[in-house]
């Protein structure tokens, strides 16, 4: 397999993820003097804030995500290509993907993250992450299946198991999928499964620290608590998951929860790749930037968002930013301004993060909002989290689409959603997964005589 992309007296700038970071650059270079290159793992763009919603059948997954060819149609100088990132050779300027190698004259990092297990192999086996599309699809089906099988299956412990739901994990992702569930099994469980006491279920949150949403203030973390005790979650807070085996989760404490629904979002890891200079490699496997989120000591290349830890060079943030969409468009829409200054020779823009405010919600009516010194919880601050994320979905009839869903939801949560859908590959894709899996794609390249001139 090739890039098939043909040489130009531009210069190139290839940049890996078409997240919010990597998106923000890639329009920011339109119209620019480069050919631009945007590789991704996926044909599309997904919106990550919402994606909890698809795991409880709350909107569909094509509502939250876009095409990379619809967003780019009729770009010029521009090319998408679908593959994984495996290895980059800086002293060449080359990045070695499943699908071939391309050479750069720039290259942005934008990869974003991937579940942190935090090396424990039985959690990993056995928990549900939900950090995009398809796993939030995985989820739901897993959901809606163990709710069909509760209906039919031999011993009471068995149906305990199967409508028992953990969630591990107190930061943003994990109240809010805890709020949705919640609704799931109050508002949903007695429509859809008349014959099932909704009592039955039962929703564990746990996290290991002493307060949910340990990024925001303490008035918002009590609030969320507060809303999400009065909604039936169990919260448990200090309290650490150690092990998962035979449909049980097993606290530090020696206690246990049965289920065999165990969904894991307590924790992110950046993107892998392989090559990387050690010294380069920070908290949570994160790339050290420097204030114009250059790689330390790599020639040309760059790193925003997620993936990327700026420990010094923006004093209001010490130690690094947040991992959050907004340092990531900021990064990217600064980055794509820097490289054009690059080019002519003048001097950098430092990177310096404006914080626009933090918000997280738990179910209708409910939510919190922290702006500066203004902080909000309810009514208010619900309707402002509504606003934010329908105006960042990209597409009119996304928005449409996510807004119509939002309204059926919050009047009758009667939306034809709920679908168990398990999709069976084609066998030329499965053919083709497992060569790539086979091919070495991580052997260093010089070993096999490779053109870096290509």
């Amino acid at each position: 397999m090739s890039f098939n992309i043909p040489k130009s007296d531009k210069k190139r700038v290839v940049i890996v993820g078409g997240g919010f970071g990597g998106l923000k650059l890639a329009n920011k270079l339109r119209n620019s003097d480069f050919q631009v290159v945007l590789i991704d793992k996926n044909n599309y763009h997904q919106f990550p804030p919402l994606i909890y919603q698809i795991a409880s059948s709350g909107i569909e997954p094509s509502s939250i995500s876009f095409p990379f060819r619809k967003i780019f149609q009729r770009r010029k100088d521009f090319y998408f290509r679908m593959a994984e990132v495996r290895s980059i050779f800086p002293e060449h300027k080359i990045v070695q993907t499943s699908i071939g190698k391309i050479s750069y004259d720039y290259l942005v990092l934008a990869a974003g993250t991937t579940t942190n297990f935090f090396g424990n192999k039985s959690i990993e086996e056995g928990a549900m992450p939900m950090k995009n599309v398809s796993e939030a699809m995985g989820l739901q089906n897993a959901l809606l299946d163990n709710f069909e099988r509760a209906l039919t299956c031999a011993t009471e412990q068995e149906r305990q198991e199967l409508l028992n739901i953990v969630i591990v994990g107190g930061g943003a992702t994990g109240v809010e999928i805890a709020g949705a569930l919640s609704e799931m099994k109050n508002f949903v469980v007695p429509k859809d499964y008349p014959d099932l006491p909704n009592s039955l279920v039962n929703i564990y949150l746990i996290e290991a620290g002493g307060a949910l949403l340990p990024s925001m203030s303490r008035e918002s973390s009590e609030s969320v608590e507060k809303f999400l005790r009065r909604m039936g979650v169990n919260v448990l807070l200090n309290k650490m998951v150690t092990e998962y085996k035979e449909n049980k989760v097993y606290l530090k404490d020696g206690s246990t929860i049965a289920t065999r629904t165990f969904i894991w979002v307590s924790g992110v890891t950046a993107t892998p790749i392989d090559n990387m200079p050690a010294n380069v490699i920070g908290r949570g496997n994160r790339i050290v930037v420097d204030e114009y989120n250059m790689v330390e000591g790599v020639e040309g290349v760059f790193c925003i968002g997620d993936q990327s830890i700026m420990p010094k060079g923006d004093p209001a943030w010490e130690g690094g930013h947040p991992q959050l969409a907004q340092v990531a468009i900021q990064q990217g829409a600064l980055l794509a301004e820097n490289i054009k200054r690059l080019e002519r020779g003048k001097e950098l823009k430092p990177f310096r993060y404006r914080n626009l405010g933090t918000m997280a919600t738990v179910g209708r009516n409910r939510a919190v909002a922290e702006f500066k010194s203004i902080k909000m919880a309810g009514f208010i601050a619900w309707v402002m989290w509504l606003v934010v994320h329908l105006r960042s979905i990209l597409g009119v009839r996304n928005k449409i689409i996510v807004f119509y869903n939002w309204m059926i939801n919050y009047f009758t949560y009667g939306q034809s959603l709920r679908l168990i859908l398990y999709a069976k590959k084609a066998k030329e894709v499965i053919d083709r997964e497992e060569r790539l899996a086979g091919s070495h794609w991580g052997d260093d390249l010089k070993s096999r005589g490779v053109d870096y001139n290509t």
